[in-house]
């Protein structure tokens, strides 16, 4: 790519736009993920005895289904990032792609 071309896609208003959200949208789910992780973590780190109780007669303890739910919610938001990206994200790729076409 020359330096015209680059500089061309950076000024477009759709590109910043796309910047703009995708950023937005990562970094909001990024912060969801963590705080779940750390609060786990940091909940066996200082109350384990909370995760530690066991769920009726047998030796499962609260703290399985807690981290099942916690790895099954990073999927889906996984999902959703992708089903974003594929969607609303694609669509300004391409219209950013039609603006600098006779460029190429």
């Amino acid at each position: 790519m020359n330096d015209e071309l680059v500089q061309r896609i950076k000024n477009n208003p759709k590109y910043q736009e796309l910047i703009k959200k995708r950023s937005s949208f990562s970094i909001k789910l990024a912060i969801f993920v963590l705080v779940m992780f750390y609060a786990y973590i940091l909940t066996i780190a200082f109350e384990p005895t909370l995760l530690g109780t066991k769920l009726g007669d047998g030796v499962m303890t609260v703290a399985f289904p807690i981290a099942a739910a916690i790895i099954v919610i990073s999927f889906i938001t996984t999902l959703i990032y992708v089903k974003r990206a594929n969607g609303e994200f694609e669509d300004l790729t391409n219209e950013i792609r039609e603006d600098i076409k006779d460029a190429l």
